[in-house]
């Protein structure tokens, strides 16, 4: 994959004109003594380049996307340690999943407390218990395919090295950072009840009382404008809150720090905020249709980090901004599509077709299943409808073509010739994008060859 070049670092001085001193008038008849030219005075050299702040600005704001998100679940009454299940469908973050029931949760463990997670026996769905750290890293799975000996019952969460007392029955997971994002994911499929029912029997228990984290101040922001120079302002406490766990990230950090510092110049604020404004937002608005360093084919994006990012701040930023709390790529694989066959923006104006031919149907290249949504562009939230259908997987009644094909459609009214089972309504006048998920991801999709064909316009 390729990772972020770093940008040599130009040192740029900007000069400011003084006006002239006022002088006492020569003696008459005496030699006047030529003015001194005046010098002028520079501003303080800056460490970093416009460039520079727009590669600060981004790795920054994926943390503060994780904080705003810390901060809203807790306003809302999260407390540390202790699970919440979550009916289906009723997570309020971008790109919301619906094959699966949720239960969230944020945890703490220390070097006296860790977390005991009860998982009950789950079989023939999916599921996983996912962590994550304070800037979208998945940090852990626990499921039949990361714990095959072990799939179910006790398991001990803890901060890495420490010394605690635990159940002899508890399988000891290792973190290495103290507080940690959960999400427990069970596939919903046809038995809805039935899925909900295991929901409720993951449960979490702090072994102690571990000490809670001081969350940093941060910008209120929503993800339809994001913050400006503000977000530097915050940049020492949030970089403070949390180190990053991946290599590579100490210069584009060390970065961000200078331009906190560089802020405290009324001037150079205002150079920031405009920087922002005219460069960096615009940076990552074009990096969003390939997901940053991802690769695109039939006009579909697939990403190349998803869930661990390594050295790639920027993927992990576009990934958190549209689909906070993805998981790795062993798990699950995302397309995004918001363009035609042609190139042209998907509007719900008009009738859209999707075929998959009969030795190459999506089901191929999943171990789980497959499933496709339709969210708008700006909040990557599903797309309201009168049918209130908001995604096609396997569970939808899908009818295949008399050749073994299968058609999906996408349009505001069904269209005539399309089985019910097949039509995903789109709101009409309304832009929207495609989100296409593979679990337990197999074949081209795992290796990154595949990609869903072309969405064919028909009206």
């Amino acid at each position: 994959m390729p990772r972020v070049r770093w940008l040599a670092v130009a040192v740029a001085v900007a000069l400011v004109p003084l006006t002239a001193c006022n002088r006492t008038p020569a003696p008459e008849g005496a030699a006047e003594t030529p003015p001194a030219t005046a010098t002028p005075a520079a501003t303080p050299a800056r460490s970093y380049t416009d460039q520079d702040i727009s590669d600060a600005y981004i790795y920054l704001l994926s943390r503060l996307l994780v904080l705003r998100q810390q901060q809203l679940d807790l306003k809302e009454g999260f407390k540390w340690n202790e699970i919440v299940h979550r009916k289906p469908g009723a997570v309020d973050w971008p790109n919301p999943n619906l094959d699966v029931a949720y239960s969230e949760a944020w945890i703490a463990v220390d070097e006296s407390s860790c977390t005991l997670v009860t998982v009950p026996k789950v079989t023939g769905r999916y599921y996983t218990v996912q962590f994550l750290n304070g800037w979208g890293e998945t940090l852990a799975n626990i499921n039949e395919r990361t714990q095959r000996a072990h799939p179910n019952g006790e398991f001990a969460v803890c901060l890495k090295g420490a010394n605690v007392q635990l159940p002899a029955n508890a399988t000891r997971i290792d973190l290495p950072v103290k507080y940690a994002r959960v999400l427990a994911r069970v596939e919903l499929g046809d038995d809805w009840k039935g899925a909900e029912a295991l929901q409720h029997q993951f449960a979490f228990k702090a072994t102690g009382t571990p000490a809670l984290p001081t969350l940093p101040v941060i910008p209120p922001f929503d993800m339809d404008k994001l913050p400006g120079v503000e977000a530097f302002e915050a940049a020492p406490a949030v970089l403070d809150s949390e180190a990053d766990i991946n290599a590579g990230m100490d210069a584009v950090a060390a970065k961000a720090r200078a331009i906190a510092e560089g802020i405290k110049d009324p001037a150079e604020r205002a150079r920031v905020d405009q920087v922002i404004r005219e460069k960096a937002l615009v940076d990552f608005a074009k990096a969003s249709p390939t997901i940053g360093h991802g690769t695109t084919k039939n006009h579909w994006a697939r990403p190349a980090v998803s869930g661990t990012y390594k050295d790639d701040w920027l993927g992990r930023t576009l990934v958190n901004y549209a689909g906070i709390w993805a998981n790795d790529m062993d798990e699950v694989v995302y397309y995004k599509g918001n363009l035609d066959a042609t190139g042209t923006q998907l509007n719900g104006d008009h009738v859209y077709t999707l075929t998959f031919p009969k030795d190459d149907l999506p089901e191929k290249y999943a171990n789980y299943f497959w499933s496709v949504i339709a969210v708008d562009p700006r909040h990557m939230r599903v797309l309201p409808n009168a049918k209130n259908r908001f995604l096609l997987n396997r569970e939808s009644g899908l009818k295949y073509n008399p050749d073994g094909s299968l058609t999906l459609y996408f349009a505001a009214d069904k269209p005539a010739d399309a089985p019910d089972g097949n039509w995903l309504p789109t709101p009409r006048g309304q832009d929207y994008r495609l989100t296409f998920r593979f679990y337990g991801p197999k074949g081209g999709v795992k290796d990154g060859s595949y990609f869903p064909p072309p969405l064919v316009k028909r009206s």
